[in-house]
Order: C-alpha cells, then structure tokens, then sequence
C-alpha cells in the first residue's frame, strides 16, 4: 500500500494507524502547495481534490478521507484494537468523535490556513476553536483517550489536528487534560516513529 501525504497535515493520522497496526505502507511526499509529487507527477492525477490523504491499495484502489482511511487501517489488524468491531455500539462511538473531529476542528482550522483571509475573520474562528477543544478538553477528564483507555484511530487524529494551533495562534495550552492526552500520544513509539519520518521531530 501506498500513503500519499504532506509532513504535518492530515495525513499524519493514517500515517501513526498504520505503524501502531503494524502494517507496511510506502510513505509518498505530495506538496499541498504545488500539488506535485517529488517526481514532477500532477497530484490532481491521484486525487481530483488535491488533498491528502491517499491510500492506494496494491490492486490500484484509491481511498480518501482521513477517517475512512483510517478505519479502514485499523480493520486490517483487528487485534490492534485500533477500532471497535464495526457494529457495535463503541464503533459508533468511535464514529461519532471521527466526525467531530473532522467538521468541527479540522474544518475549523481551514480558514485560518487560507491565503488571504480578512485578519478581522480570524479571532472569530480561533475562538470557536477553542470552543470546541474546551468540549474536548472536558471529555478527557478522568481518561487516557477519548475511548477511554484504549488508543484509538480517533486519538490519532486528534493529536494531528491539535497541533496545528501552534502556526495559528490557538492556544490550547490551558486544557490540562488535553495537554496530558498530547504528551501520552506523543510517546508513544509508533507516534515518534510517524513524527521523526516526516521530518517533524526536533532535535
């Protein structure tokens, strides 16, 4: 299989699911700015929507979405215990914080990342940002991930998206319990690995 990604972005979610599944995946650099890969080849080819990320299987399948492409990872090692098993109560659970996190922070986050929008917009999207991690920050009260004790594909995705507010100005250093599920999440070995192979660990 083959991850097409940009260091830092979406992508790092199902980067981080498939080392803590075990499973081998060819890591391929696609520039989010120039829409190319390292070879010249046009992104657009890969994905008509010009974003990461992308799973292409070995038959030549193309997934895309973080949180399909996620689940799907973690359905490939069950023993992971990366996702509940798909009908059951928790697996909705686990669905239900993947879009959370996927229309009210990730999405959340878009605006600020945008070439040319109003400075005046700005305060108005950081501050239902951290609307929104108070919610979260209030969630992981009392647990070690958002499922409680088990890492989930849904931490994952969390930790890639918390980190973003540092380049934006949203300053989640307040919420001791998410500061707490960072630290846990970036110890974690198959996080490290994921971190320091796309160049984002610092020395």
């Amino acid at each position: 299989m083959k991850l097409y990604y940009s260091p830092g972005a979406c992508s790092l979610s199902p980067h981080i699911v498939a080392r803590e599944a075990g499973l081998n995946v060819d890591l391929v650099l696609a520039s989010t700015k120039t829409k190319k890969l390292q070879d010249g080849t046009d992104f657009y080819t890969i994905n008509p929507k010009g974003s990461v990320p992308v799973l292409e299987l070995d038959n030549g399948q193309r997934l895309t979405e973080g949180p399909a492409i996620v689940q799907y990872l973690a359905d490939l090692a069950p023993a992971s215990g990366l996702a509940p098993a798909a009908g059951t109560w928790e697996r909705a659970r686990l669905q239900e914080w993947l879009n959370f996190i996927t229309s009210e922070l990730h999405k959340g986050f878009s605006p600020l990342f945008t070439p040319g929008m109003v400075e005046e917009a700005k305060p108005l999207f950081r501050a239902k940002l951290l609307e929104r991690f108070k919610y979260v920050d209030q969630q992981l009260e009392g647990k070690s991930y958002l499922m409680g004790e088990t890492f989930t594909v849904a931490d994952a995705y969390l930790f890639t998206v918390s980190n973003w507010g540092q380049y934006v100005g949203v300053d989640i250093a307040p919420f001791a319990n998410l500061a707490a599920f960072r630290a846990r999440v970036s110890a974690r070995p198959a996080v490290q690995a994921a971190l320091e192979a796309e160049g984002l660990l610092k020395k």
